[in-house]
């Protein structure tokens, strides 16, 4: 499990072909803290690091993760966002992320306001009912808050920590972004919609 919370940036280096799905290595410097076959979220998607060197490491990327996240969209020279699993002991600073991505939105526009920058990205129908304005949401494997929700897009509004010390500041527009809806809400969804709870008639 994840907070959203950024540890730290990375950069791709190099993106290699599997027989099935993609290998991609990472430098950082999160490396020498990590351990073979250790969770690490890289923009949202949870991997498990492996082939760990002291300042890279490798995670394999199945075939479906590549289908639905934007990690096959990755170049070398990415920059992508890192955050190790939450320890037990760990402080809780964001929301509850469990790296499994919903789907895949857009970047819309980033605007700069003052010192605080709006971003607009869009999302895909399937996603409506459990964004909420003033919720969570993981963007890229940031947690952020909704400000705003239109038909089919977002705006959330980045605080200058939070556009420092993440990939935000070398995103445009077209850029895709790996969306993971809050799980609370999406429980909560499941159970109003199934029939198991409903009274005998």
């Amino acid at each position: 499990m994840f907070t959203g919370i950024i540890e730290s940036v990375g950069t791709v280096i190099s993106i290699s072909g599997l027989p099935k799905g993609l290998r991609v290595r990472i430098d950082t410097n999160l490396a020498s803290d990590l351990i073979e076959g250790e969770s690490i979220a890289v923009n949202g998607v949870c991997l498990t690091a492996v082939s760990i060197s002291q300042d890279s490491f490798a995670a394999d990327v199945s075939p479906e993760t590549a289908r639905v996240t934007s990690i096959a969209g990755l170049k070398t020279g990415s920059i992508v966002n890192l955050e190790r699993a939450l320890a037990a002991n760990g402080r809780f600073g964001g929301h509850v992320v469990q790296g499994h991505v919903d789907d895949v939105g857009g970047i819309i526009e980033i605007v700069r306001e003052v010192d605080f920058w709006r971003v607009k990205i869009s999302y895909p129908d399937v996603l409506r009912p459990y964004i909420v304005r003033k919720g969570a949401i993981a963007i890229d494997g940031i947690s952020l808050t909704v400000a705003r929700i239109g038909q089919s897009e977002l705006d959330v509004q980045i605080v200058p920590f939070t556009w420092e010390h993440t990939n935000l500041n070398s995103r445009s527009s077209g850029d895709q972004v790996n969306l993971e809806c809050d799980i609370i809400g999406k429980y909560v969804a499941q159970v109003l919609k199934s029939s198991y709870f409903e009274k005998d008639a």
